[in-house]
């Protein structure tokens, strides 16, 4: 079911897509059960999804607080995001910076850099990309975060 099924196909997805069409409710909802799967699924052999899951879920799950105006719990999850111990996806294409962003233009630079330096620990490809970003944001500007937009 982790591996594929429908934690593949469906929480992920319609979590982030519940968040677009403002179904907030929907969306906690499914990055709860996503992050509930992760837990259950990952000693199993498929456990290569689990990074995934908990970057996601913890994602979706900051986008939610903020959009309830809990700036402390987004925070909160943008650091778990982190803590992620990556995955091939991760690892190759690095993480989601939208939550990052949202919270940088709320002015939590202090959080999006220790989120960043965690990345740093799973995203092999980055390509120089995080300390790019860093520096803009320690010179007080948002960066393009590009296809990072796009997880």
């Amino acid at each position: 079911m982790f591996g594929g099924g429908r934690y593949h196909f469906y929480l992920p997805y319609g979590s982030k897509i519940a968040l677009r069409l403002d179904a907030i409710d929907k969306a906690e909802s499914y990055a709860h059960e996503m992050l509930i799967t992760a837990e259950t699924e990952k000693d199993k052999s498929c456990n290569w999804n689990y990074g995934n899951a908990i970057h996601d879920s913890h994602n979706i799950l900051g986008r939610v607080a903020l959009r309830h105006g809990d700036i402390d719990a987004a925070k909160k999850h943008l650091i778990k995001a982190g803590r992620t111990k990556g995955s091939p996806q991760l690892d190759t294409f690095g993480p989601s910076m939208v939550l990052a962003k949202e919270l940088l233009e709320k002015g939590e630079s202090e959080t999006v850099l220790k989120y960043l330096d965690l990345c740093k620990v799973f995203w092999e490809m980055d390509y120089g990309a995080l300390d790019k970003w860093k520096t803009d944001i320690n010179i007080g500007r948002v960066p393009d975060f590009g296809a990072s937009l796009y997880h």
